[in-house]
């Protein structure tokens, strides 16, 4: 089964600016003295998009409470590649990567423009590797669903950074790292995927609502409360080697594309940060939407 078939099949259950030379690009995004927050936003089911519940409502609070962003860098759980990547277009299309949900989702169109200035701003401050600069892939529903909620006018420049799917958790957490600066100039890097997603072991209520169902596993339970502990004490070390978590841990994280974002948002942690948790909740049996802010 390729990753799109994969895709459909679980989830059935469950105006950049012209061009100009890259210096002027301090011009844009120059120090302000104002380090802008990180977050990893467990994004859950799509229906979050256009619903308005516990967790888009949060979104939306968000959206108001941090300081407007100059742009948004997501990394989604739903765009995996070989190598790495970061979107650089003028105009991201809206990507209805999902199946088996009311067509008024696939309807949305969220038009926020591209940058391409930040997408080469990106790609020169990771060294650890080469990042390839994407005309094709736009935002997929780990990033709209998510930004759509928090800045709902479609105005603010969004941007996409792939996870590579080929390297190991350690990786993710040193990439981000390098994209500490970003934070300084204005940009509000997200992560967005669930600590915990099992959607083989997802138990879908009878009218269909993933969030209308408050039972959990024990052993989602157990993993959130342990990720949350972890993330708290800053034992960073135990969440980026997360295959020793033992069968609970297998359980949660059955494949980690959900969990690498998690990795991205704690790469970013400065050592007079602490992180703060929203949205602490458990729900469809085996999936967690428990997400981070630090900052």
């Amino acid at each position: 089964m390729n990753r799109k078939q994969f895709i459909q099949s679980t989830l059935v259950l469950g105006a950049m600016t012209a061009t100009r030379p890259l210096q002027a690009l301090s011009e844009t995004l120059t120090e302000n003295g104002q380090k802008m927050p990180v977050l990893f936003i467990g994004h859950g089911n799509p229906m979050n998009a256009i619903e308005e519940n516990e967790f888009s409502l949060k979104w939306r609070q968000l959206g108001k409470e941090i300081a407007q962003p100059k742009a948004v860098l997501c990394i989604s759980a739903h765009w995996l590649t070989k190598g790495t990547h970061v979107t650089a277009m003028e105009n991201p299309r809206t990507i209805h990567d999902f199946g088996g949900f009311p067509q008024r989702l696939f309807d949305v169109d969220y038009p926020a423009p591209g940058d391409m200035e930040l997408a080469q701003r990106t790609q020169q401050i990771i060294t650890s590797t080469e990042v390839g600069l994407d005309h094709d892939w736009g935002l997929d529903h780990g990033c709209w669903s998510v930004v759509k909620q928090m800045y709902p006018h479609a105005d603010i420049p969004v941007l996409q950074l792939s996870i590579d799917y080929h390297k190991p958790a350690q990786y993710h957490y040193d990439l981000a790292r390098e994209l500490a600066s970003l934070r300084r100039k204005g940009v509000l890097i997200i992560g967005s995927g669930n600590m915990v997603h099992n959607l083989r072991m997802v138990k879908v209520p009878r009218d269909g609502s993933l969030n209308a169902e408050a039972f959990a596993y024990d052993w989602c339970l157990e993993m959130n409360e342990a990720f949350k502990e972890s993330i708290l004490h800053r034992d960073h070390e135990k969440l980026i080697q997360y295959d020793r978590y033992g069968k609970a841990g297998k359980m949660a994280i059955p494949t980690p594309d959900h969990y690498f974002p998690l990795l991205y948002t704690l790469g970013l942690q400065e050592a007079n940060e602490e992180a703060v948790i929203f949205n602490d909740r458990c729900l469809a049996g085996s999936l967690s939407m428990t997400s981070v802010q630090i900052g």
